[in-house]
Order: C-alpha cells, then sequence, then structure tokens
C-alpha cells in the first residue's frame, strides 16, 4: 500500500477489478496518508463515512474527496467556507456528487474552500489557510486549494473542483496538476441549485493525469432532466480521445494583460515553455502582442456579476441559517454590499456584454484552434499575501456599519478587491465568460520549484482537442511522478 499514491484513479480502479486489492484497502491507503499531511496542508476540513455496501461502477472502490462548495453530500453540512452554512446540513445530495457515487467513487471528506469559492486563494476565516504542498509557505491557489492540495500530496489520485473565474486551473497551476474547466452545458448542476452564476461556473476534477480527467468527465457528462438546455453529446467517450493525435493545431501564445501588465517573468517563461513544446511537436504557434479581446473590459463586467452574485448568495445563506451578519468574513460582506449597491441596467448590461466577448474569442477561433496563456500572472503567493490592512478593514466596517455601500466604490477597498482577486490571476475569467473549455497544463516548475501552468482556451465543445493535446504534452513532458518534497 505504499505504492498506493503513485497510481491515478484509473489504475486504482483497474487494480480492483482485478481483485489485487479491495475497496477497503484503498480507503485506508487514502486515510492514513491524509492523517499524515493534513496537519501541515490543511487540505481536508470533513471527513465522512461513505456510503455503505460495495461500490459497483467504473471507478469502483477509488477513494474520492468533494469540495465543500456546492458539492453536497444529503445529510452533511456544505460550509462552503462559511460560519453561516458550516452546521447546516445538506437536504439532498448534489447531481455531480450522485454521479460520482454512482461511478462506484469511495467518498471519505470534503475539501478545503475560500468562503463561497470567491477568492484565487484558499484561506477561509472558518477554517484557516490550505497550504501548497510544494512549500507550505505559498497557497495551492483558489477556490479549490484543497482539492488540489491533497491530489498533489498523493491523499487521492484525483478530487472533486469546480471553477467559476478559473477555480479549477488555478490550484492545478499552484499545485503542478492537470486541471480542465469543461465547456458550457456539458455537466450538469442540481438539483437544489440552477447553473452556477448564471452559466459562468461548472463542476469538475483536478487530477495528476489527463486519462483520470477524461474518465471523470464520461462519468459527469450528460444532461439532466433539470438541465436549461440540452448539451450536445459528444461523438465518443472522452476517454477515447486520451491517446489520439490531436492534428497540427494553429496556437496563439499571448502574455500580455491589461490587469496586470508586469506579468511574473516566471508566468512568461511557463508559457513560452508550452509555446516551445507545441512548436517540437509540429505544432504552428504565433505570437500576439495584445489579448484578442478587451480583458479589463471583461474584468469589471465578471466582477459586476460576481459581486451581485456574492449578495445573493449571503442573502440565502441567512435565511437557511438564520446566521447574522458576523457569521461572513468581512470581505465577504463588503463584495456583498457592492452588489446591492450595483443597479439593475448595470447588472443586466455586464450580463448582456459576454455576447461582445464571446463573438472576439470566436472571431480568433476562425483563425486559431487554442489560446495560449500562462495560466496565473504569478508563482503561488505566499499564505496571507493579501490580507488587507487594519486601516483599510477598519474603514470597511466602518462603511458597511454606516450603510454607505455606494461610497465603498469611491475608496481603494474596491481597487484592493479587485487586486487580491484578479492581479495574480488576469487570464482564466475569459473561459468562464465565454463559456469556452479552458485547461491547465503543468510544464514548468520555478527556479524555488513552485510550478505554474500554461492554459489552453479552446472553441466551444473542443474539449476533445484539449485533451488529446494535452495527453501528447503529458507524453512528452511526463509530470505524473514529479512529486512535491512533503513526505
Amino acid at each position: 500500500m505504499d505504492d498506493y499514491p503513485n497510481h491515478d484513479a484509473v489504475g486504482l480502479a483497474a487494480l480492483v477489478r482485478a481483485g489485487q486489492v479491495t475497496p477497503a484497502e484503498l480507503l485506508e491507503a487514502a486515510r492514513d496518508r491524509l492523517a499524515r499531511v493534513n496537519p501541515r496542508l490543511n487540505a481536508v476540513v470533513r471527513e465522512v463515512d461513505p456510503p455503505s455496501g460495495a461500490p459497483d461502477g467504473p471507478l469502483a472502490g477509488v477513494p474520492f474527496l468533494l469540495k465543500d462548495l456546492h458539492q453536497d453530500l444529503a445529510g452533511i453540512p456544505t460550509s462552503g467556507g462559511s460560519r453561516s452554512m458550516a452546521a447546516v446540513p445538506a437536504a439532498e445530495t448534489s447531481t455531480v456528487v450522485q454521479r460520482w457515487l454512482d461511478a462506484g467513487l469511495v467518498v471519505f471528506g470534503k475539501t478545503n474552500t475560500p468562503e463561497f469559492g470567491a477568492k484565487g486563494i484558499t484561506e477561509p476565516d472558518l477554517f484557516g489557510p490550505a497550504r501548497n504542498p510544494w512549500n507550505t509557505d505559498h497557497t495551492p491557489g483558489g477556490s479549490s486549494g484543497g482539492a488540489a492540495a491533497a491530489v498533489a500530496a498523493g491523499v487521492v489520485p484525483c478530487a472533486g473542483a469546480s471553477d467559476g473565474g478559473g477555480s479549477i486551473r488555478i490550484p492545478a497551476s499552484a499545485c503542478g496538476l492537470f486541471g480542465l474547466k469543461p465547456s458550457r452545458g456539458l455537466i450538469p448542476s442540481g438539483p437544489a441549485r440552477a447553473e452556477g452564476l448564471g452559466g459562468t461556473a461548472t463542476d469538475g476534477v483536478i487530477s495528476r493525469s489527463v486519462r483520470d480527467t477524461a474518465a471523470m468527465l464520461d462519468v459527469l457528462t450528460g444532461p439532466s432532466p433539470l438541465s436549461p438546455y440540452l448539451a450536445a453529446s459528444p461523438p465518443a467517450p472522452f476517454a477515447d480521445e486520451v491517446g489520439r493525435e490531436p492534428g497540427r493545431l494553429r496556437v496563439a501564445l499571448c502574455t500580455s494583460s491589461s490587469i496586470n501588465p508586469t506579468p511574473h517573468p516566471e508566468a512568461v517563461a511557463a508559457a513560452r515553455a508550452a509555446a516551445d513544446l507545441l512548436a517540437e511537436l509540429g505544432h504552428d504557434v504565433v505570437e500576439l502582442t495584445t489579448q484578442p479581446f478587451d480583458d479589463a473590459a471583461l474584468a469589471k463586467d465578471f466582477l459586476t456579476s460576481w459581486f451581485v452574485s456574492c449578495a445573493h448568495t449571503m442573502a440565502e445563506c441567512r435565511a437557511a441559517s438564520g446566521a447574522g451578519e458576523s457569521a461572513f468574513e468581512l470581505d465577504t460582506r463588503t463584495m456583498a454590499a457592492l452588489g446591492r449597491a450595483t443597479s439593475p441596467v448595470d447588472l443586466v448590461r455586464a450580463i448582456e456584454r459576454r455576447h461582445e466577448h464571446t463573438r472576439r474569442l470566436a472571431e480568433f477561433h476562425e483563425s486559431h484552434d487554442l489560446l495560449l496563456t500562462p495560466t496565473t500572472a504569478t508563482p503561488p503567493p505566499r499564505i496571507g499575501a493579501f490580507t488587507i490592512p487594519a486601516p483599510i478593514r477598519a474603514a470597511q466596517r466602518a462603511l458597511l456599519t454606516a450603510g454607505a455601500a455606494g461610497l465603498l466604490r469611491h475608496t481603494p477597498i474596491v481597487d484592493r478587491l479587485i487586486s487580491e482577486n484578479l492581479s495574480w490571476v488576469p487570464y482564466t475569467q475569459l473561459a468562464n465568460l465565454t463559456g469556452r473549455p479552458a485547461m491547465s497544463v503543468p510544464l514548468h516548475w520555478t527556479a524555488d520549484g513552485l510550478p505554474i501552468g500554461a492554459q489552453f482556451i479552446g472553441r466551444l465543445g473542443a474539449d476533445g482537442t484539449l485533451l488529446r493535446l494535452a495527453a501528447q504534452l503529458e507524453r512528452a513532458r511526463p509530470w505524473a511522478d514529479r512529486r512535491p518534497p512533503l513526505r
């Protein structure tokens, strides 16, 4: 069982089918690994007893972790990283969680996430910060930071994640893992909630191997009776895409960002390393000096919708739990106040402008198969790097207490929130607002030994193309055996 961390989920399921190991033995190995590393990582915030009975399905017996945000297991609280919901049991099991259970996955815990998934770091007041296995002084990213830390540390081969603004790709980049945000509509939400963030958010996984992500897509893909629209079914199982040649792709590299005009040299190096490898593999790569869309306008539209969504989520949680204002983090209360101060016209305008961003990206894809960027603009920041100074926090409290939410827009507080949320992750929101598939591939490590990924964004429905390319890159520059120093 010491060999447990060396297998991906597909490999472990094969061992179970062959009778070489039992689900109980795998669960014991996962829990043993968790006991050894979690005190240093704070990746898993709640352990649960797996459902009784022998697991059955294509991934039967494989240990698995849920993200503690929207991935509900009936009778178990889903805190969303918030004190307000930490003791409220979920009334029913989420659609995606039920599909994981039906596939035979053995769920035994839930992973750390920032309050309501609202940040690209995982440092909730409720549970404390999750830490990066490559260097525990640094963040594993967010919002699926606990999931990524657990996978990188060998607790599970892959884990449940979700992505509303980069929350699969950011932690995958920070932890040296593979993360794919699927096309809009492939994976259903429900039954308790509609599609997340008006269609910008989706569930998925973070994994060590491309074939694990492909297998998980096959488990999750397909409409439910509650789906808002019928997504096109893929022509073949996603697992079949792994190993197929991607063909000669036309890829545009762009490292510029108006949100962060000076990305870290290591971020630029990560994207250029991917571009060089693509050229070696026979793909056509060109470099763009500016993004093929207005990323400053997109960021504003993204945050407008995000703040309003935060206000809605906070109101729902107060209604469900009876919690008062003090049950929510100060930053959450600030974002919610900004959301409540947003006019309906401004919200509708931000939503309608998504079509403009989608059109610009579609025009780009007429002549290029993929857009290549760094996944993040910097290596993983240190824990506490985005802690707001005491004077600004005092100003936040004063304005919130006075009910002067409108004035917040004219203070440095908003600039600080934008910087905290987007300055190190300016590249990922595009795929969410446009509904396009995007992935982070681990091909680069900094001189200090921290991972930083390369992001690829494809056309709507190009999930198979991304998987084929990812598998080709994985064969050319294997990463699964590259493990963090944490033991």
